[in-house]
């Protein structure tokens, strides 16, 4: 392991017993078909659940509606862009040639995904506990009060207290395609209520951008339809 990776460990405050999985994480798939997009997709939900973990501790006062507009604001892409920049991600990426002459090193949405990334191969390395620990330790400096519910709604946040005031299941995501070059990709997503049997779709130059388009396009349809 590079000098650079053992440092990034000790930030991290874990040694992978299984080093191909943090190299995995850093890696973009404009480098190496063995990219992190799997492992983002897996980071995803461990975030999202020990972020709930935490705030459940922390905000007993508030109501679930609430709770889920706070962590919306945790889990955002300026939130984790910020967070991969106090650990040094920019200079640990790999990436192809193109992606890094356009500044790949540096875009939000791919630093973003490999922080998830990072959570999600830590979790494959060593379960939940660790992967919880890693995430309390990247908040341990973010402020995290109830005021933050007061922020606006991103449109997979209302798409889901939509959905929650009405009873109803929450919505599916999935990516339908990709279209371009690796390093200017298009994602596809589409957005299942499978209650309704509707699906509607979005585009992005990245998987959670395509995401919030798809819950925009659901909310505007839901809106316009349903009662």
């Amino acid at each position: 392991m590079s000098p650079a990776l053992r440092a990034l460990q000790q930030r991290l405050q874990h040694e992978f017993a299984r080093p191909e999985l943090l190299e995995q994480a850093l890696t973009h798939r404009s480098f190496s078909s063995t990219h992190y997009e799997r492992l983002e997709f897996l980071g995803d939900s461990v975030l999202s659940l020990a972020v709930s973990g935490l705030l459940f501790e922390r905000l007993g006062s508030l109501n679930e509606g609430d709770l889920s507009r706070v962590r919306a604001n945790l889990v955002k892409q300026d939130t984790l862009h910020s967070l991969s920049v106090d650990l040094g991600l920019p200079g640990m990426m790999r990436l192809g040639e193109g992606e890094a002459h356009s500044g790949g090193h540096k875009r939000p949405s791919i630093l973003a995904d490999a922080l998830e990334a990072l959570i999600g191969a830590v979790y494959l390395d060593a379960g939940f506990a660790a992967a919880d620990d890693l995430v309390r330790r990247l908040y341990r400096n973010v402020e995290i009060n109830p005021q933050m519910q007061a922020a606006s709604k991103d449109a997979k946040t209302a798409l889901q207290e939509w959905l929650q005031g009405r009873k109803m299941q929450l919505p599916a995501y999935r990516v339908a395609a990709t279209t371009g070059a690796a390093h200017q990709q298009t994602f596809d997503v589409e957005c299942l209520i499978e209650e309704l049997q509707h699906t509607e779709r979005g585009l992005g130059g990245s998987r959670r951008a395509a995401e919030q388009a798809a819950a925009a396009a659901m909310l505007t349809y839901l809106k316009a339809n349903q009662p």
